[in-house]
């Protein structure tokens, strides 16, 4: 199972953000270990090795058949399902690697880093290129989004992740985030909702 993630594939979260359309910029694409996922509604404990880590809601999709350079338009019939996820960083220790030139893996695919709920059949949605997601924090809205503003959308992103990588059964994809990284807190409670849907739980520890 592989974990990929993307970093400014949303307009408020991507300074610049019409220019790099416009230009065509490819996506930014990380990965995160498989240790990084966090499921079944068990509690996130924020690490003690760093100052800081921040939380950011994204939409989830599963990938449901072995595929290696998928056109874009044959995308669709790769994956299945979508769900909400959470996406952890420390951010002080991910300043500190950006400033060195280093990877991001420490600060953002450690352990419990890739939280996701319960995942939801994507027929269940007329079309998941137009969906509303958020992401509560202690019973108030922290964060919210909706898929049709995504940079690039979720047939892109499978074909253009393909190219390098060869996706299987089981692999998902975190979207990206609508909305700049918030801090999360020791006794925090996250629930995130596609629509009116609850589909993700947990308690931070």
């Amino acid at each position: 199972m592989k974990i990929f993630a993307l970093s400014m594939n949303y307009p408020q979260h991507n300074i610049g953000a019409e220019t790099a359309l416009y230009n065509n910029v490819e996506p930014v694409v990380f990965t995160k270990a498989d240790s990084a996922l966090l499921k079944d509604r068990k509690p996130f404990f924020v690490p003690d090795w760093c100052e800081r880590v921040d939380f950011e809601a994204e939409l989830v999709v599963r990938i449901c058949r072995l595929g290696k350079c998928i056109p874009e338009r044959f995308a669709h019939r790769y994956y299945d399902a979508v769900t909400v996820g959470v996406g952890f960083t420390a951010r002080d220790v991910l300043e500190r690697l950006r400033a060195g030139g280093m990877p991001w893996e420490l600060a953002t695919g450690f352990d419990g880093s890739a939280a996701i709920g319960q995942w939801v059949d994507k027929a269940a949605f007329l079309d998941v290129a137009s969906l509303c997601f958020r992401l509560d924090v202690n019973g108030k809205t922290a964060q919210e989004g909706y898929t049709g503003d995504m940079l690039c959308p979720i047939d892109g992103l499978i074909a253009y992740i393909s190219r390098f990588f060869t996706l299987k059964t089981g692999d998902m994809i975190f979207t990206g985030a609508p909305a700049k990284a918030t801090p999360v807190s020791i006794d925090d409670h996250l629930e995130g909702y596609i629509a009116d849907r609850k589909v993700l739980e947990f308690n931070c520890k």
